[in-house]
C-alpha cells in the first residue's frame, strides 16, 4: 500500500519511494502528480484513484500551491482502469455497475474539473479510455509526439464513463466525438492538437521541461483569477447567455477583492511587471 502522499510545499520534497503508485512533489508552487505503474502502461487502480482526488483536493485548498501537472511514468500515461477484482456479471446486483461509476471514474473526472488550480496534463504516452478523459479533462494538454489517445471502450463492448460523452462533444463537436468513440481508432498527439484536444505536441524528451515551464508560467500568475476563469469557461457551455453574463459579472466582483487584481491594475498605472502573489 503506498503511504499517504506528504505535505511539501514551497519546496521540493518528493512524497512515496520509487515503487509507489502515485509520485508527489511540490516546486516553487507547483504540484506535480505521477502516476506510477508503468509495467501495467499506468492502468489506474483505486488506490491511485483515490490518492489523486486527494492531491487534487489538497491542491485546491493549499495557497502554496498555485498550479498542478498530472503524468506518468513509462510508455502510457494512463490505459484506463484496472479491471482485476471487478465482480464478475453473475455477482452483480442492479445498481452496483452506476454506484461504481459515480464514486470511481466520475469523481476522478470531477476532481480535475472542479480543482481551484489550472491542471496541466503532460501525456507521455497512451491515454485510453479512462485516461484518455483524465488528459481531456485538465485545463491545458501537452503531449509528446509518441503519445496517442484511445477511445477504447467500444473495443471491448462498454459505453464510455468518466465523463467521456459529456467532455468531448464540449472539445470537438458531437460528430467528431462520435466517430471517435463509435470506432475507437487510435488517435495520435498531432491529429489530437489539430482536433484541439491537445494544446501543443512537443518531442518526447521535451515534455517534462514544458511542462515545468508552463506549470511555473502559472505558478506566477494571479491564482484567484484563473480559478475564477476556469470555473466560467466550464461552466459557459451549460448555461445560457444571461446566466454566463451574470457569472461573469460576480466573478469580476470577486476578483477585484484581491490583491494580485488590484496589484495588476497597480502595476499598469505604474508601467512595471506585476509581482503576484496568489491571493
Amino acid at each position: 500500500m503506498p503511504s499517504s502522499p506528504e505535505d511539501t510545499t514551497d519546496h521540493h520534497d518528493p512524497s512515496g519511494s520509487p515503487g509507489s503508485l502515485i509520485l508527489h512533489a511540490t516546486d516553487n508552487g507547483v504540484s506535480t502528480i505521477t502516476l506510477n505503474r508503468p509495467e501495467a502502461m499506468n492502468a489506474v487502480t483505486w488506490d491511485q484513484r483515490e490518492q489523486v482526488i486527494a492531491l487534487l483536493a489538497e491542491a485546491s485548498a493549499d495557497p502554496g500551491i498555485r498550479a498542478v501537472v498530472l503524468t506518468a511514468t513509462g510508455r502510457g500515461f494512463c490505459a484506463g482502469a484496472d479491471l482485476r477484482g471487478a465482480p464478475a456479471a453473475g455477482d452483480r446486483v442492479p445498481g452496483d455497475v452506476a454506484r461504481t461509476i459515480r464514486l470511481g471514474a466520475q469523481r476522478l473526472i470531477a476532481a480535475v474539473l472542479d480543482c481551484e488550480k489550472p491542471v496541466i496534463a503532460a501525456v507521455n504516452g497512451t491515454a485510453a479510455g479512462i485516461g484518455a478523459h483524465l488528459a481531456f479533462a485538465c485545463d491545458l494538454v501537452l503531449a509528446a509526439e509518441s503519445a496517442k489517445f484511445i477511445e477504447v471502450f467500444v473495443r471491448r463492448g462498454l459505453v464510455p464513463d468518466g465523463g467521456g460523452a459529456y467532455l468531448l462533444p464540449r472539445l470537438v463537436g458531437p460528430r467528431r466525438a462520435k466517430e471517435l468513440m463509435f470506432f475507437g481508432d487510435s488517435l495520435p498527439a498531432r491529429d489530437a492538437e489539430r482536433l484541439g484536444l491537445v494544446n501543443r505536441t512537443v518531442p518526447d524528451e521535451e515534455l517534462a521541461a514544458t511542462a515545468r515551464s508552463w506549470g511555473q508560467r502559472l505558478a506566477e500568475g494571479p491564482t484567484r483569477s484563473i480559478a475564477l476563469t476556469k470555473q466560467l469557461v466550464n461552466a459557459s457551455l451549460d448555461a445560457d447567455r444571461a446566466t454566463a453574463f451574470a457569472a461573469e459579472a460576480m466573478a469580476q466582483e470577486i476578483n477585484m477583492t484581491t490583491r494580485d487584481a488590484n496589484e495588476g491594475v497597480a502595476s499598469f498605472v505604474e508601467r512595471r511587471a506585476p509581482k503576484y502573489r496568489g491571493i
